[in-house]
């Protein structure tokens, strides 16, 4: 069973950041693991998609899904992952619950106020603005989490906090409880 910390919270949360410190401190190998990981190394034509040569609308689900399955395969062959996602799309948690059961699977919440998502979103330069409050209007609505953090308690203090759930083995999320 690999353990799986799940980070999940609007576009310029801070997800990136708190997942590499994670990967940073935590006592065994965690893969570090996104869709910007993909959209940034080049993986996706990205620009081609800018350059509307290619729809988005018609390829996202096909990405998702393989993106989906591909971090089951990564856990089914024994790695631990750090994965940062915006669930905002329903049918997404039904089949990450599918391919990720037989895993131990923190699900964390990254918050972060709105002012602060929009200043970061703006400075980052490469987010359609306005997607971050969108998200945060959105993707927290009745999810059930093992544990929430804030992002402007500090990425050190939120590290900490994770680690010490990942530790402690109490799972009480939509990801580990059984209906």
């Amino acid at each position: 069973m690999s353990q799986i910390i799940f980070l999940h919270g609007a576009s310029s949360s801070g997800k990136t950041t708190l997942a590499r410190t994670l990967q940073r401190e935590a006592e065994v190998p965690f893969w570090h693991i996104s869709i910007d990981h993909l959209r940034d190394s080049g993986v996706l034509p990205m620009q081609r998609f800018h350059d509307n040569d290619f729809d988005w609308s018609e390829e996202r689900a096909k990405l998702f899904a393989g993106f989906h399955a591909s971090l089951a395969a990564y856990a089914d062959a024994g790695n631990n992952l750090i994965i940062e996602h915006i669930l905002d799309t329903p049918e997404w948690v039904e089949t990450l619950k599918r391919g990720l059961k037989s895993h131990d699977i923190l699900f964390v919440a990254v918050h972060c106020p709105t002012d602060i998502l929009v200043e970061r979103e703006a400075a980052r330069g490469n987010r359609q603005i306005g997607s971050a409050t969108k998200d945060q209007e959105t993707i927290h609505q009745d999810r059930v989490y093992d544990l929430e953090v804030n992002s402007p308690d500090g990425v050190e203090v939120n590290a900490t906090l994770i680690l010490e759930a990942l530790r402690n083995g109490l799972r009480r999320s939509e990801f580990t409880l059984r209906g």
